[in-house]
């Protein structure tokens, strides 16, 4: 570990009484990063998108300012892409430039999105209050406010992509006194649904001696680990969401803590929505809805008591419907979800902040039960029948997507297999769909 260095200048107004102070830990910023899967037709839509990653930094810078923040703590992916464009790169300059024009630092490490050894960088120069962590040890710098230490901040970055060693390992506690703090972008006890770099135990933050981890890479707030005297292990998730996908949906923020420093404990946690478009997931069930109006209604309702809800700010939604019922069939008929979509979006309009409808899923089943359909013992429970034998026995499921288009195949299931997929759920799954539809069409004929 290298020397600890001082961080002078930090206005001495970021300590709000005698001994305690605030501090900001900020985390996946993904500047400019393009949204995912986003159908955003509406050149309003676009643009606020393209936006949105920049305005969730200036409120970063905001709330520093306004809450009279000591430091603030950037833990990783603050770029999508070791490119780093320039937008990006700049914006990121100027927001430290304005922190450090209010006495409050910065300290910056980098993930496995923007690692220090790969890619373009435009800057080379960073304002007096900026630290930021390099990849081949573990910094250090104290935090001195009035002239007392208030805190310790250490950190390293990613010098690759694909860091799979144990970064926490490296860290120790500081010595000093005040509160010990350590940014590190990792992935703690192999958390799904993101890349395992950097993977490390919760005994191993608790082992460093640090007092608060600043966590990045994983985009859904957790506090792992707090209480006041022990160690605090937090992800802060992303300031900004970026798609519909269960991580990126709803409130993203920055937290807020506040600690005491003569005690060298956290005292508070506070989380900070820093989001201007948020993304929802909006799930109807239609076993009681009498026909689509009802289910537009209900969809619109749900839309505005989100809305009420953001704070002022746009909304990107999903519309995901599930259950059985006449909706089903009304859903399956050509056309009939697209037109519930275009009817959505004319209803919410061009307003601002703004509320799109992005997709609506059908994920509805007849209404006819599979329990009533076995108990039939007909052609229909027969069917149904094949279809459980099938998905159960992996080489009849692939012999049956082989014929996935051709003319010997029925025509319920060829309409469901245009885009054949290889893994066998999924094989399973679109059979499933393929014998909803099937039982229908025979319940009906």
């Amino acid at each position: 570990m290298v020397p600890v260095a001082k961080v002078a200048g930090v206005a001495d107004g970021a300590i709000v009484r005698s001994g305690v102070f605030r501090f900001v830990h900020a985390a996946d910023l993904h500047l400019d990063s393009p949204f995912h899967g986003i159908r955003a037709s509406a050149p309003f839509v676009a643009e606020a998108l393209a936006d949105a990653s920049i305005r969730a930094l200036d409120s970063v810078v905001e709330l520093a300012v306004a809450r009279r923040a000591a430091f603030v703590l950037f833990a990783g992916d603050i770029y999508d892409g070791p490119e780093r464009g320039l937008r990006a790169q700049l914006c990121f300059r100027r927001a430290l430039e304005q922190l450090t024009e209010c006495g409050i630092a910065s300290f910056v490490v980098h993930g496995n999105h923007d690692p220090v050894e790969v890619g373009w960088s435009a800057i080379r120069a960073w304002p007096s209050l900026v630290t930021v962590f390099g990849a081949h040890e573990v910094g250090s710098a104290a935090i001195e406010v009035n002239g007392e230490q208030v805190a310790t901040v250490q950190g390293i970055s990613y010098g690759r992509r694909d860091e799979r060693s144990n970064l926490a390992l490296r860290f120790g506690r500081p010595p000093g006194p005040g509160l010990a703090v350590g940014v590190l972008h990792c992935n703690v006890g192999g958390m799904p649904g993101h890349d395992d770099y950097s993977p490390c135990s919760l005994q191993d933050l608790r082992a460093a001696g640090i007092d608060y981890w600043a966590l990045g890479h994983i985009h859904t707030r957790a506090v792992l680990a707090g209480a006041e005297g022990e160690t605090y292990a937090v992800y802060s998730g992303n300031t900004q969401g970026r798609s519909i996908a269960e991580a990126e949906r709803g409130a993203k923020g920055v937290t807020l803590v506040t600690a005491d420093a003569a005690e060298g404990v956290v005292t508070d946690l506070e989380f900070v929505p820093t989001d201007t478009v948020r993304f929802q997931d909006v799930p109807v069930d239609v076993t009681t809805r009498a026909d689509l109006g009802e289910v537009c209604a209900s969809l619109t309702s749900s839309a505005y008591e989100l809305a009420r809800a953001a704070d002022g700010r746009s909304l990107v939604l999903r519309a995901r419907l599930y259950g059985r019922g006449q909706v089903h069939r009304d859903l399956s008929r050509e056309g009939a979800v697209a037109g519930l979509l275009r009817e959505l979006r004319d209803d919410a309009g061009e307003t601002h902040p703004f509320t799109w409808w992005d997709n609506v899923v059908d994920a509805t089943r007849p209404a006819l039960g599979r329990a009533e359909v076995e108990r039939r013992n007909d052609f229909l429970s027969d069917l149904l029948a094949l279809s459980d034998t099938v998905q159960s026995e992996r080489e009849a499921l692939r012999a049956l997507a082989s014929r996935a288009g051709t003319d010997s195949m029925p025509a319920a299931l060829r309409a469901l297999s245009i885009e054949l997929i290889e893994e066998d759920e999924q094989l399973a799954a679109l059979l499933s769909q393929a014998t909803d539809l099937a039982l229908d069409l025979v319940a009906d004929g």
